[in-house]
């Protein structure tokens, strides 16, 4: 959500100011609104796959600000005569499946005829005003946790190109896509997290930057912790890649600081644009540990601290 330069409402919360996951409105009676709006275009073959995907996705900025999913609103571009209204319907389910699951209301939507096929959803959530998750709120020495594997981008695209195995990427990736940020967020909830985001189309390095600058601290990331999908290093190997890792590098480069030489397709993991990604979330280290025994517990078997938040210039070094 890019900054706007819009007059502040004394009851907005959180806007546009630091790009956060989505806006947060203060309620009569105390309760914040959290808004927010995603779409995209299809990350698989498979509809309904592809609905719960988007799905998924569209929540996600609701758990990366703290808050409880409550109601959406479908937002649906389509080819109904070339595809039919059959591959739609599987579209829809699986985004409903999804809201159902997050426990939120379906209220509706819009559709409109398009070429390519593109879904989302429209959210509304609520969150405390007092426990509100900011991606620029990180503090000297915070812990650094991811819940999810990198390098879906470069394995959707080998997947279609027939370069990765479908029954690969359906065992390990799509389980992962289709998975809601809702229980790595209640269980983090517990904890002491002084900020947070998910890492979507920008990659770990954008997201991770978006926190380092926004907090004035620089964020320094192990690349040995990172954990990443099966086959993902193998296809940059190969000189597979996504239409974002090159403006992803062009973004973060001026503010990287690299401590040790990686190769180039090392470098492009971290680069890698997500679909419905895991939560990056900055706790104090003392909890760290605990905090992921307690995100694997509830099934975010991906979850590792993978950097900590330091003083010196806003960016992010690699060691």
């Amino acid at each position: 959500m890019a900054a706007l330069g819009l007059p502040k409402h004394p009851q907005l919360l959180v806007g546009t100011e630091t790009s956060d996951d989505a806006g947060v409105y203060l309620m009569e009676g105390g309760l914040g609104l959290v808004a927010t709006v995603d779409f995209i275009t299809p990350a698989v073959d498979d509809p309904y796959q592809f609905g719960q995907i988007a799905a998924a996705n569209s929540l996600s900025d609701v758990y990366a600000m703290g808050g409880e999913p409550l109601t959406a609103l479908n937002l649906v571009m389509f080819p109904a005569k070339k595809l039919g209204l059959s591959v739609l319907k599987d579209i829809l389910q699986g985004g409903s499946d999804k809201i159902v699951e997050a426990g939120a209301v379906l209220l509706g939507g819009h559709s409109i005829e398009d070429e390519e096929p593109k879904y989302g959803l429209s959210v509304c959530g609520t969150v405390d005003p007092h426990q509100i998750w900011r991606n620029s709120t990180a503090q000297v020495g915070d812990a650094l946790v991811l819940t999810k594997k990198l390098g879906s981008g470069v394995l959707l695209n080998a997947t279609r190109a027939d370069k990765f195995s479908a029954s690969a990427l359906a065992e390990e990736v799509i389980p992962s896509l289709t998975r809601l940020n809702q229980s790595a967020k209640r269980v983090a909830q517990t904890f002491e997290i002084h900020a947070a985001t998910d890492v979507t189309g920008f990659g770990l390095l954008g997201h991770g930057l978006e926190m380092a600058k926004g907090a004035g601290l620089n964020l320094q990331l192990e690349y040995h912790r990172l954990p990443f999908f099966g086959g993902a290093l193998e296809m940059y190997q190969k000189g597979l890649t996504t239409r974002s890792n090159k403006d992803n590098r062009l973004m973060a480069s001026p503010f990287l600081k690299l401590h040790h030489p990686l190769t180039g397709a090392q470098e492009e993991l971290l680069f890698d644009p997500q679909t419905s990604g895991g939560l990056l979330l900055a706790l104090p280290s003392a909890q760290a540990v605990a905090l992921v025994k307690a995100l694997q517990q509830a099934g975010n078997d991906a979850a590792c601290v993978i950097g900590n938040f330091n003083k010196g210039k806003p960016g992010i070094e690699v060691i």
